[in-house]
């Protein structure tokens, strides 16, 4: 009983991973196809997909009528990160091609791997530096790919201007994602969601106003359009309502993993639908990739082991004086239950 458990769990993990791809995957198609039809509204796409997210999980946290677990301050600012992100990397569409776009997205990792170093005291084995590393190679070959294929296919494409803004979106996606990483595994799943929706909105709303209202006003309004509109709120709706399972079912090993099968779809989405030639370099650096990912995801655990290890010391630590003083006041029954309430709320 207990080994088909397991299996029946890999195989929920493994699903869930695969429909978080398949978002990222559709909203790319999405994102590529309205800039191909002559439209520049990346923040509008974000808005519709913020709106969506807050229609859905702010009236739950509104039902509970409890206080928010975070500051509302923490929240502004991530979905801030999270806008500028979306912002950048959708602006991407406009000048590169979808699958430089969904494989150079992984420099989010090496992002990452920095600012947890740097800001939370994370440390990474060596193996990992040498994934992350390994990567980044991969990455340096697909600007070499677009340098090489710029004008080539497309003369109103200016790929290597599109991958500067899809590296600089990352620095926001990082951000984002460990903030978000760590409200999820720390807090509640749904109050993140929800925040991350309603402040989301409010910022692209604003930025709409200030940056986007001219192109938005010259954009015509067909089934068409509006469908790929809706398609790309959907999609995302989909990968910020998954991703926070798959990342505390299976932690980053599998997410990582799962994501890079959005690339392979990447390359068939160019290849079928648009009927474009896809450089050499593309391949090779796509397998060097998914060779870095997998070394890093491989070694991935072990730093996630410790990092809980070091987290969970302090907190017993600073339950010691609680202790101290329930048991000076009341009986050992109740410095148990006090106890125990203090734990579950760190948790």
């Amino acid at each position: 009983m207990e080994f088909k458990r397991d299996v029946w769990s890999l195989l929920l993990v493994l699903l869930l991973g695969q429909l978080v791809a398949f978002s990222m995957a559709a909203s790319s198609f999405a994102s590529s196809l309205i800039a191909n039809l002559g439209v520049d509204a990346p923040l509008t796409q974000s808005f519709l997909a913020y709106l969506l997210l807050t229609l859905v999980y702010v009236p739950i946290v509104l039902r509970r009528r409890q206080k928010l677990q975070i500051a509302w301050y923490w929240y502004l600012a991530l979905a801030f990160f999270d806008v500028q992100g979306n912002y950048l990397v959708v602006k991407a569409y406009q000048y590169s091609y979808i699958t430089s776009v969904t494989l150079l997205d992984c420099w989010t990792v090496v992002w990452v791997v920095m600012l947890t170093w740097y800001a939370l005291g994370t440390r990474y084995s060596l193996w990992q530096f040498v994934g992350a590393g390994t990567c980044v190679a991969g990455l340096a070959l697909v600007l070499l790919s677009d340098a090489k294929s710029q004008d080539e296919q497309d003369p109103k494409k200016i790929p290597l201007l599109g991958d500067a803004l899809v590296i600089a979106g990352t620095v926001g996606f990082a951000f984002s994602n460990v903030g978000e990483e760590y409200c999820v595994k720390k807090k509640d799943r749904v109050e993140v969601v929800a925040m991350l929706g309603l402040f989301g909105l409010l910022i692209s709303t604003v930025q709409i106003l200030v940056f986007e209202r001219k192109g938005l006003e010259a954009v015509t309004w067909s089934p068409t359009m509006i469908s790929l509109f809706a398609g790309f709120a959907v999609a995302i709706f989909v990968f910020y309502t998954v991703a926070p399972f798959v990342l505390k079912m299976s932690g980053a090993t599998l997410f990582n993993l799962s994501l890079l099968t959005s690339d392979m779809w990447a390359v068939a989405i160019r290849v079928l639908f648009y009927q474009q030639e896809i450089n050499r370099l593309y391949y090779l650096a796509f397998t060097v990739v998914a060779i870095g990912l997998i070394i890093y995801s491989l070694n991935d655990r072990s730093s996630d082991d410790e990092t809980a290890g070091s987290t969970e010391a302090p907190a017993q630590y600073q339950q010691l004086p609680i202790e101290d003083n329930s048991t000076r006041i009341g009986s050992s029954s109740g410095s148990q239950e006090r106890t125990h309430k203090e734990e579950v709320h760190i948790c």
